[in-house]
């Protein structure tokens, strides 16, 4: 069956730093696309950055300079490197995963089929 198990987050000071790891297997088709939503108490999801298999990437306004997605294919492995971590980022983080989408549509929720559990990163201040 497929899976996406998500690893990394926590707790950390503003200004700090973390690095989310999502393992995917089990996928008769390969994921072109993958992603990293996320998601605060009270608030709606929202995409964080998007990449496909080319390396293609597409960020939020919101991670754009602070974050970067990464993938390594024979890994089976999507990363988020997360810096400069403010409070604002507090959330569950999810990573998704889709046969394809358009470029636009890197980070609408709606396009991934797939998802994991999450993992939570809190950022104090």
């Amino acid at each position: 069956a497929e899976q996406l198990v998500e690893s990394g987050g926590g707790s950390v000071q503003a200004g700090g730093s973390l690095r989310l790891s999502c393992a995917y297997s089990g996928f008769t088709y390969a994921m072109n696309v993958m992603a990293w939503f996320r998601q605060a108490p009270g608030k709606e999801r929202e995409g964080v950055a998007g990449i496909a298999r080319d390396g293609a990437t597409r960020y939020a306004d919101s991670a754009k300079g602070r974050f970067t997605i990464s993938r390594n294919n024979a890994k089976n492995t999507l990363y988020l490197q997360m810096d400069n971590l403010t409070p604002e980022d507090t959330a569950m983080y999810y990573c998704a995963a889709a046969q394809w989408t358009t470029y636009s549509d890197l980070i609408r929720s709606n396009k991934y089929p797939f998802w994991g559990q999450g993992t939570q990163v809190t950022v104090s201040s």
